[in-house]
């Protein structure tokens, strides 16, 4: 075993990146581009849309079901809130000094919830066309704890799109580590990210994968260094300027409470 911890150290260097964030994130998958071009109705601004929408449809979900409506309901109104976002111009309504996606969409799908003709016709089973893929299940398996706990319904938006994010951030990260060939070491570092009891010791870790102590040390500071700016570029995704991003990031991680 090499006593070298900079030889051994099996985490590449991060991108370059400008503001911390990685040059090339404020793409056209962003919600700076449906912004731009929500008056034109562009095909680029109706992908960035439903890249968006697909990501990060189960917040939403959620809201419906604290808002007091069935699995089914919620299943159908989610659907249809997303049919009339691109059939009815609702994104006309989208400015970049009203905020963030997360707010536009929250805003957007209580005006809709609102409409007594929205509820009535999301009872049709089946009546609003598939936009997004809402697993119900799956859904419902995850807001198991949520439900029980007496949250407002927008609190548990708010928690829940945090959530989101950060599933979505591990499992960006995981599969880079799998792509560059590096899975185990990111099965056996992941529990450092967010301090697990269980972990393992760096002693340990380093037994296991026949590595130095240092060479454990610097490939979890890499691991966290790259998490943050994963998570930073998930953010990124929802927000119109880069400078946003520390608000969203504050605000998003206040509905976990104290």
């Amino acid at each position: 075993m090499s006593t070298d911890a900079t030889s051994n150290d099996p985490s590449p260097t991060p991108p370059p990146t400008e503001g911390g964030i990685e040059r090339g994130v404020f793409a056209t998958t962003h919600w700076s581009v449906v912004v731009s071009a929500r008056d034109q109705g562009s095909a680029q601004s109706a992908a960035a849309l439903e890249t968006l929408c697909r990501a990060y449809w189960y917040p939403l979900y959620a809201f419906v079901r604290r808002a007091g409506h069935s699995p089914a309901d919620a299943e159908d109104l989610t659907q249809g809130f997303f049919e009339r976002l691109l059939e009815k111009g609702y994104l006309t309504a989208a400015a970049r000094e009203k905020g963030r996606f997360r707010t536009f969409l929250l805003t957007a799908l209580q005006r809709f919830l609102a409409n007594a003709w929205d509820r009535q016709h999301a009872r049709k089973r089946g009546g609003f066309a598939p936009f997004v893929t809402v697993d119900q299940a799956l859904a419902e398996s995850r807001l198991a704890a949520g439900l029980s706990d007496p949250l407002q319904p927008d609190v548990l938006f708010d928690r829940q799109w945090a959530m989101t994010l950060l599933e979505r951030t591990m499992a960006a990260l995981e599969a880079e580590y799998g792509a560059t060939g590096r899975a185990s070491l990111f099965e056996h570092l992941r529990g450092c990210l967010a301090k697990e009891e269980s972990r393992m010791s760096y002693a340990e870790i380093a037994s296991r994968l026949k590595l130095t102590e240092a060479a454990v040390k610097m490939a979890v500071h890499r691991l966290r260094a790259r998490y943050r700016a994963l998570l930073r570029a998930e953010i990124a995704r929802t927000v119109s300027a880069p400078e946003e991003i520390d608000e969203e990031i504050r605000h998003l991680f206040t509905a976990f409470g104290p």
